[in-house]
């Protein structure tokens, strides 16, 4: 099949598969005699393979991996879970960050009247100044 056929078939972009075939990811396709790419099954089940590692937000590199241990029937299944269960540890790692960001955020926002008034909590901490503090505390 063609590319525009192997991309209905996968779910790939024409535009990923030259990309994925420039970078390594995939081999690259057979050619026909007026030089158009020729895609067969095996290519189509690793675009579908690619298609949903990248939905679960692997790296190339993880992909690449994956890829080669799927393929070899005589895997040991450990290498497999050791690149799962690192990119689990990343996602979570990359999940807490974001969920600093979203408080940093939300507890700038809380400070900010959003009135006319030109000062900004929000704007001063981007700034690098330190942001409006609210009525002082008593020590406990």
């Amino acid at each position: 099949m063609n590319i525009g056929q192997a991309s209905n078939a996968s779910g790939v972009t024409a535009k990923m598969i030259r990309y994925y075939e420039q970078i390594g990811l995939v081999r690259p396709a057979d050619r026909t005699d007026s030089n158009y790419r020729s895609f067969g099954e095996r290519d189509i089940n690793d675009l579908r393979f690619i298609k949903r590692a990248r939905s679960l937000g692997f790296s190339v590199k993880e992909i690449t991996s994956l890829l080669s241990l799927w393929r070899d029937r005589a895997r040991p299944s450990r290498e497999v879970k050791g690149i799962a269960d690192g990119h689990v540890a990343d996602l979570r790692s990359r999940i807490a960050e974001m969920q600093a960001m979203a408080d940093t955020l939300s507890a700038l926002s809380d400070c900010c009247a959003g009135d006319d008034r030109p000062d900004c909590p929000i704007l001063s901490d981007l700034s690098g100044d330190k942001p409006a503090k609210g009525p002082a505390q008593s020590p406990s």
